[in-house]
């Protein structure tokens, strides 16, 4: 099991998101940042793509992450995190 921590700057982003969002988007929010912290603390290497300087990318509708398993490989980072739009076909 891994311990999941979020920058700051994580943090006031996820919130900005979540407060600009309306309730059936907040809703799927607040799922989403649940999932990606339950995903993160059991597999993170498993998690998402891998992405160049030991980071990865994962995307839980309707969030985007992008996190660093540390080298203690007992710790996940999420560094940062955004909104995931659908387009239209």
């Amino acid at each position: 099991m891994f311990e999941v921590e979020w920058l700051q700057s994580a943090v006031d982003e996820l919130t900005r998101i979540w407060t600009a969002a309306d309730s059936a988007l907040r809703q799927d929010i607040t799922a989403a940042s649940n999932q990606i912290d339950q995903q993160l603390e059991n597999n993170p290497h498993g998690a998402g793509e891998s992405r160049p300087g030991g980071r990865r990318i994962l995307f839980v509708f309707p969030l985007g992450v992008v996190f660093r398993v540390e080298p203690d490989d007992k710790t996940v980072t999420v560094l940062g995190v955004w909104l995931v739009r659908r387009t239209a076909p």
